[in-house]
């Protein structure tokens, strides 16, 4: 019998192994890259089946799907409380997990929208960007 994860969603074995895939990596994988991976383990698996079950694990909340300004979307197996850093000179993204807490910071927020939640993004430079930066001595 098939795991259900909401009203006739099933876990199915393609939907298992991206999950599985994504959740073993920390590098925040673009959908090619996650078709990439699954691609070892489903050799026939396409870029749109990959990209639709991201979509739907993104919308039951098995997995975080990251978007920026830039339009490149990256997905997060890790959906424990956390904020991301992104680099500002290669795109690699990080995981921040000890940021102070900032629930409840809607409440000072003047608007007439109804705010339903937020995404915190930081922006820095990665160490291997800031190691590429230092002049040569």
């Amino acid at each position: 019998m098939k795991e259900f994860l909401g009203k006739d969603m099933r876990l199915t074995n393609q939907r298992r192994i991206i999950l599985e895939e994504l959740q073993s990596v920390s590098t925040h994988p673009t959908a090619d890259e996650v078709y990439g991976l699954v691609r070892q383990k489903m050799p026939r698996i396409s870029l749109g089946t990959v990209y639709r079950n991201l979509e739907v694990l993104s919308s039951l909340g098995l997995v975080r799907k990251l978007e920026n300004a830039a339009g490149q979307k990256r997905f997060d197996g890790d959906t424990s409380p956390h904020h991301h850093i992104r680099c500002e000179v290669c795109g690699k993204v990080g995981d921040i997990y000890d940021a102070p807490d900032i629930s409840g910071i809607e409440k000072g927020l003047h608007s007439d929208f109804q705010v339903t939640g937020f995404i915190l993004e930081f922006s820095g430079i990665c160490p291997h960007c800031q190691a590429r930066q230092q002049p040569e001595q």
